[in-house]
């Protein structure tokens, strides 16, 4: 976010605390100080007020980052996401543009309760007009934001808290943006493809290593990255390849962004299926706040494992 502004001075970002304290999670610590408060501004506790202030700023010409504090969060600014940011290049005929990137995190595993670890990206794949992106890895974390900064359509970057403490090489040439819409390939394998992306995707790696390890199971895991628009071409490629699939997300698996990549795989890899496509997701309840209730229901390592033994030994 700091290379954008510096570039653009169009860029700025808002959000509940992201000034003095940098945000629940500390991403805009130290903003402040280099860019100031007109370009880093805290907000009134209003997610409706935040994201509208966003897309009129977006639609005068600015490139606002906007930051819900958390994911959950969003459900109280859906009218301004849902029916104002997302539509309006399209009711103007491409005369009015949107580039907003509302960032926002969250995800389960700290015990913060209900309210403050619900992943719910599939409410916003099914909106026309919004890019929705959430990557895993480091190097991806910042081109894929980068990218969506200066997309000129509104783009919901969401990233999860467990993300945060994972290191690794990340270009640091200013020019280097990420590509929205394309998927990648985090390990080679040739028994099952593994779909998984945000932190699931590092539960699928540690996963993919312990089948190979101690079953034999050579597992492909396939980061999409952004969810829309979705890469079915590389999903699709590597279930030709392996003939067998397993699609994993935090989300409730009942309704979540796994059935919709499972029902793509199924009208153009068909043919190629050795086994169902089987889905891992999060068990059809709120999270709770109790850390043993918690691990009850939100799905891991160990559940992707069972899911891939499951496909992989059918027939």
């Amino acid at each position: 976010m700091s290379e954008e502004m510096r570039t653009d001075e169009r860029v700025f970002i808002m959000g509940e605390d992201i000034a003095d304290m940098g945000g629940s999670q500390g991403v805009t610590k130290g903003m402040l100080d280099e860019f100031g408060p007109d370009r880093v501004r805290n907000t009134p506790i209003s997610e409706e007020a935040i994201v509208g202030a966003g897309v009129g700023s977006a639609m005068a010409g600015m490139r606002p980052i906007v930051e819900i504090m958390y994911f959950d969060f969003t459900s109280m600014a859906m009218d301004q996401i849902f029916n104002q940011a997302a539509k309006w290049r399209y009711m103007t005929g491409g005369q009015v543009t949107v580039p907003l990137t509302l960032r926002t995190q969250g995800g389960a595993g700290w015990q913060s309760g209900a309210q403050h670890a619900t992943m719910v990206e599939a409410w916003f794949t099914h909106v026309p007009g919004l890019k929705v992106v959430m990557p895993s890895q480091p190097d991806d974390a910042k081109l894929l934001l980068k990218a969506s900064i200066r997309d000129p359509n509104p783009v919901l970057f969401i990233e999860h808290r467990d993300c945060y403490p994972r290191k690794g090489e990340v270009p640091d040439d200013v020019d280097a943006i990420g590509e929205i819409g394309k998927a990648r390939v985090l390990r080679e394998g040739s028994d099952v493809t593994v779909v998984a992306y945000s932190a699931m995707a590092f539960h699928a790696l540690s996963a993919a290593e312990r089948l190979e390890a101690e079953h034999g199971i050579s597992v492909e895991v396939v980061d999409p990255r952004t969810l829309q628009p979705l890469d079915m071409g590389t999903i699709v490629t590597s279930v030709r390849k392996t003939n067998r699939c397993v699609v994993a997300h935090e989300a409730v698996t009942f309704g979540g962004f796994g059935a919709e990549i499972a029902a793509q795989i199924q009208e153009h890899a068909f043919d190629h299926l050795d086994a169902p496509v089987l889905r891992v997701g999060e068990k059809f309840a709120p999270i709770p706040f109790a850390p043993v209730l918690e691990e009850f229901i939100v799905p891991g390592e160990a559940e992707i494992i069972e899911a891939v033994k499951r496909v992989a030994y059918v027939g």
